[in-house]
């Protein structure tokens, strides 16, 4: 196994580096410290003559702020808090204070404002331990950033494994009680990009979702899908539930008896190459969600085509628009708690 750091470039004056982890397999994962952001998740092909990337990003600094990857917004790859998704209305309230947020979506607030942790410079470090390489980053964000109380400290562990596994582990502490809901933004395609995903084959393992309204803020109301175009259970391909559907997917899934524990929740496959992604996750819900909005101008270096159902994110996190939720499970972290969370993606190639 191999963990190693080279420099990836600079932001205002701060040093980026990017971390090269691979494991006994010849899978390799990026991560860069601007975001704590995956930039790359590759394996060998067959014959080992070339590599094949699976997920959406890129290969030189400066690309992440190009005129077309900025206006569209995509989020590839990184961590997104304070909360992630959208608060209805920039706000929200808290023993009847009322806390404004940034419009960034609409009326409302999307992952964690105008410059959300995706937009920070983390503090990293490699971190090894058996059978698995990996790096920690840590950041602080201070009292009513972005409008959110608390002086906030998160640390994001993601670590390969040698049985093809990225364990993200979140955890974070606050002295004042705040909305916390962290997540990661990886967009996968299991065909290496020679393909867009809706010819993929979904499950995910759970009858109900959140209701959104008009504005895409979720209303609190979980939907029963027995018997609905939209219910994965059983596993359908992307493109059929699309047409009958006549829109992509950006669903809230929740699952009800999660209790906060490591547990399957989702599985991708790609028919044609037969490679296939497992979501195990701790928290209640995971937006699944297949790039509608992605411009089709994005692309690798490589040549990879980016855009419109060239990717799939499967985003684990608290309730969307928890805060103003009545009983959204472990919307907010107070004072001596210890918010913690764990996602699992699970590869087999």
């Amino acid at each position: 196994m191999k963990n190693q750091k080279s420099r990836f470039g600079e932001y205002q004056g701060e040093a980026i580096e990017l971390f090269h982890l691979e494991n006994d397999n010849g899978m390799i994962v990026k991560i860069m410290n601007y975001g704590a952001t995956i930039t790359s998740i590759s394996i060998p092909s067959e014959n080992n003559s070339k590599r094949i990337e699976l997920a959406c990003g890129f290969d030189n600094f400066d690309a992440y702020f190009a005129k077309e990857y900025k206006e569209n917004s995509p989020y590839f790859g990184c961590t997104v808090g304070r909360y992630c998704s959208q608060i209805k209305d920039a706000k929200f309230a808290i023993d009847g204070k009322e806390y404004q947020l940034a419009k960034n979506c609409g009326e409302n607030n999307l992952h964690g404002g105008t410059v959300g942790f995706d937009k920070k410079v983390w503090q990293a470090e490699s971190t090894n331990a058996d059978n698995s390489v990996g790096v920690q980053l840590k950041l602080k964000s201070a009292d009513l950033e972005e409008g959110f109380p608390g002086n906030v400290a998160s640390t994001v562990t993601f670590m390969l494994t040698n049985d093809n596994e990225i364990q993200i582990t979140y955890q974070a502490t606050t002295d004042k009680t705040t909305p916390l809901s962290l997540t990661n933004h990886t967009y996968f395609n299991l065909s290496g990009f020679k393909n867009d995903i809706t010819d993929h084959k979904v499950s995910v393992l759970t009858g109900k979702r959140l209701e959104t309204d008009e504005t895409g803020a979720a209303t609190g109301v979980i939907l029963d899908l027995d018997n609905a175009i939209d219910d994965l259970r059983e596993g359908k391909i992307v493109a059929d539930v699309h047409k009958a559907m006549e829109t992509g997917f950006e669903h809230f899934f929740v699952f009800e008896d999660a209790n906060f524990e490591l547990q399957k929740v989702a599985e991708v496959v790609d028919p044609e190459s037969g490679r296939k992604l497992e979501v195990e996750t701790s928290e209640p819900c995971m937006l699944f969600y297949t790039g509608m909005y992605t411009s089709d101008e994005l692309k690798r270096e490589n040549g990879d085509q980016f855009g419109k159902y060239r990717g799939f994110c499967c985003e684990t996190h608290r309730y969307q628009n928890g805060p103003n939720i009545e009983g959204s499970p472990k919307t907010m972290t107070r004072p001596n708690e210890f918010f913690k969370s764990k996602t699992v993606f699970r590869l087999t190639f």
